[in-house]
Parts: C-alpha cells; sequence; structure tokens
C-alpha cells in the first residue's frame, strides 16, 4: 500500500526535500503552502498523514491542526523553526502526534513517518469490524485491537487496566461503585478486597496523566468529560 502524505509547508525548498525523500520511500505525496488549500485537500483526498508547519501565512499550523483533531484521528508531524519547549507542549495538546524541530534530517523525518504509520496501525482496513474505537477527550480505544492511546501516544496498560478504561469510556459520567467495578472488570466470582479497584485506578491515573478519573467519595469512580 502507498500511503497518501500531505505536507503543508510554505518554504520551496523544504517543499522539495522532503517530497524527494518521502518519495523515495514509496510514499504519495502532495504539497500545499497553505492551511485553507490543505483543508480543500481533506475534504476531497484526505491524506493517510499530515506534516505541518506552524509559521504559514494566513491560517497557522496550530489552527490547522486543531481543525483536523475535530473530525480525525489522522497522524500528525508538527515541524516548526520554533524550539521553545511551550511550542512543542502547545503542539502536542492541539493534537500533534510528534514535533521536529527546524532545521532537521530528512532521513530523520522519514523514520518518525514510517514508525508513526506503524504506530497507528494504518494497514489494518479502517472498515475492518475490530477497528471499532471509542473516544473520550484525549482518550482513544480501540476495542478489536486491545489498544489505548492518550494524548496521541499509545499505552502499554495490562488486561485490567485496559478493561476498566473501556467500561468507563463507553458509560462516561456514569459513577461506578466499587462493588460494580469488582464484578464486571474482575467478574462476579472475584472474592478479594475492593482495595483492589483503588489500587488499579492508581496505576490508570499515574499511567494516563491528568485523565479525567473521579473519585466518588463514599462510593465509587467515574470517568468525568465535558463534552458530554
Amino acid at each position: 500500500m502507498s500511503y497518501h502524505i500531505g505536507v503543508v509547508e510554505d518554504d520551496a525548498n523544504i517543499q522539495n526535500i522532503v517530497s524527494a525523500y518521502l518519495k523515495k520511500e514509496g510514499f504519495t505525496v502532495t504539497i500545499h503552502d497553505t492551511a485553507e488549500n490543505a483543508l480543500e485537500l481533506w475534504e476531497t483526498q484526505p491524506p493517510d498523514m499530515w506534516i505541518l508547519d506552524i509559521m504559514l501565512p494566513g491560517m497557522d499550523g496550530y489552527d490547522f491542526c486543531k481543525r483536523i483533531r475535530q473530525e480525525s484521528e489522522v497522524p500528525i508531524i508538527i515541524i516548526s523553526a520554533k524550539d521553545e519547549e511551550v511550542d512543542k507542549i502547545l503542539g502536542i495538546e492541539l493534537g500533534g502526534d510528534d514535533y521536529l524541530t527546524k532545521p532537521f534530517s530528512p532521513r530523520e523525518l522519514v523514520a518518525r513517518v514510517k514508525r508513526l504509520l506503524k504506530r497507528t496501525n494504518l494497514t489494518i482496513d479502517a472498515n475492518d469490524p475490530a477497528q471499532e474505537k471509542v473516544k473520550v477527550d484525549q482518550l482513544l480505544i480501540y476495542k478489536g485491537d486491545r489498544r489505548v492511546f492518550w494524548n496521541g501516544k499509545e499505552q502499554d496498560v495490562t488486561t485490567k487496566e485496559f478493561d476498566m478504561l473501556l467500561l468507563f469510556a463507553e458509560n462516561v459520567n456514569r459513577a461506578f461503585s466499587r462493588e460494580e467495578l469488582l464484578v464486571k472488570v474482575w467478574g462476579d466470582d472475584y472474592f478479594g478486597s475492593d482495595r483492589a479497584v483503588d489500587d488499579l485506578v492508581k496505576r490508570i491515573r499515574k499511567k494516563l496523566d491528568d485523565i479525567q478519573l473521579e473519585t466518588v467519595w463514599g462510593y465509587g469512580y467515574r470517568l468525568r468529560s465535558e463534552e458530554e
């Protein structure tokens, strides 16, 4: 399969270099020098990945990234002359999956493209029922593959962590008692202490920083989302 990479960059020299290296690796490449033109491509022939400059004429890369994230989890690599940590954090918070500072090695960019495509599992047919997904804010769960992404990065989770996260994500804003969680995650034949629930929640919170997994005092837990 030849992946389609959309490149949004207004520097002609960088356009040519990035395009040449990607095409050499077998990718199909479409170049746009403004975010507005790239949005037209998104409507007609959406790429499998975006490589996105931040400093653009008209709509900047941050706004473009935010716009794409409202509709899709397509991988986005941000490239920018801005090297400040706050700019990198903002890019990731708005939905970027990776951030590369100019000047950069074209070979490194190609390596990151390949790694990100592999990580996001684009080789699997998006229409495969096994790829049913659940998304709550920055939490994305692929049910069939039992994969969890947080802020665009795949997380290494245990079986119980996955089962609990999926339960909360499919019942967002609903409070579950500890007893309910024991039955639904551990099974109705579990005879251990409900401290197992507290310990599992603690591990999830540690792995998924800032997840809105709230304690309902004297009762249990719920996953909060203001989008619901």
